[in-house]
């Protein structure tokens, strides 16, 4: 169990770090005007902080930075999230106040509004593909032998993908195509529409379709739903701005991963609802050894569907992003719970 003393010294050394990036000194603690301490007392209980774990003593400086196990002692019991400001909240109603009508802009949207807002990067997952169902499905006829299949989902997300018609359907043909469609895969899982198509839509368009073959095919290329979800990112390129990624190969297996859409969804992927912290080797990969990962999942009536995260250097500043991230889900959630009820 810490000291009073020592938790105002650990927390002092986190927020000198976190603005400067450079080790912090007992000299510059004890001369802060909230502090009556000593340089000789603070050097003291800095040095009993580093045997705990909780500080580390770069080789080039007499001062300290926090450990990984410091970080996540300050994240667990001394960080309040910071309250947002009224430039913060400008830049996020923004967003809402857009004429954005479908879930993934609005959530490639918010990753862009993330990054921006804190200069690291943000991962935004879309609705999880498992759990999401069919709500509607509309076919479009563009050209004589090409059309988008409009999909509209359970949690208000509407998906535009291309079909081609096979020669010589009539329009009369394709309304019951549609039909049928909407009575056979209502409330099915995008990822099992494939499957059901066959299971459920096959007999019943063979008996009303002479071109029956043709259009399932047709159908099974426009029904496939990648099994990950997607993967929307703002501001890649944010943390070559921080000192800590002037290493040209620690930048590149970390870019290099954030283009595997398949790995980043299984980090991303919360194991509880509400705000998640990753700091460093907790991540469980390699290139994130120098990265603090922060998560939010964002709702529809009251069940997860997706996730938005900050990905930036372990000297993060931890409050403030969890604001952001708080402030921005919630609002999402409610957003995205009104189509939901629209719809």
């Amino acid at each position: 169990m810490l000291t009073k003393r020592q938790l105002f010294i650990l927390e002092a050394i986190i927020d000198g770090y976190t603005k400067t990036a450079e080790a912090v000194g007992s000299r510059s603690i004890s001369k802060r005007e909230d502090v009556s301490y000593s340089p000789a007392t603070v050097r003291n209980e800095m040095a009993d902080l580093e045997t705990l774990g909780f500080l580390e003593k770069p080789h080039s400086s007499s001062g300290r930075i926090p450990s990984n196990k410091g970080y996540r002692y300050y994240v667990d019991h001394l960080l309040l999230p910071r309250r947002v400001s009224e430039s913060d909240i400008v830049d996020i109603r923004q967003l809402f106040a857009d004429r954005i009508t479908e879930t993934e802009d609005v959530i490639r949207k918010s990753a862009e509004v993330l990054s921006d807002l804190t200069s690291y990067i943000s991962v935004a997952l879309g609705p999880d593909a498992f759990n999401t169902k069919l709500k509607h499905l509309q076919i479009v006829p563009l050209y004589e032998s090409t059309a988008v299949a409009v999909l509209v989902t359970d949690t208000g997300s509407v998906e535009h993908r291309q079909i081609t018609l096979p020669e010589g359907l009539e329009a009369q043909e394709l309304e019951k195509v549609v039909r049928i469609l909407n009575d056979r895969l209502q409330g099915v899982p995008l990822i099992e529409l494939n499957k059901a198509l066959y299971q459920e839509v096959a007999s019943v368009m063979e008996q009303h379709l002479s071109q029956h073959m043709d259009v399932m095919h047709s159908l099974e290329n426009a029904l496939h739903t990648d099994k990950s979800e997607k993967v929307y990112y703002g501001g890649k390129t944010n943390l070559l701005s921080q000192p800590e990624f002037k290493d040209v190969d620690k930048v590149r297996s970390l870019l290099e991963l954030l283009e595997k859409d398949e790995q980043m969804h299984q980090l991303m992927v919360p194991t509880q609802s509400g705000i998640t912290v990753k700091i460093g080797e907790e991540n469980d990969i390699e290139a994130f050894e120098d990265v603090s990962m922060i998560t939010a999942t964002y709702q529809i009536g009251g069940k997860p569907v997706g996730t938005i995260g900050i990905l930036g250097p372990t000297r993060m500043e931890y409050s403030r992003v969890i604001g952001l991230l708080q402030y921005l889900t919630h609002d999402l959630t409610k957003m995205l719970t009104s189509w939901h009820h629209r719809e």
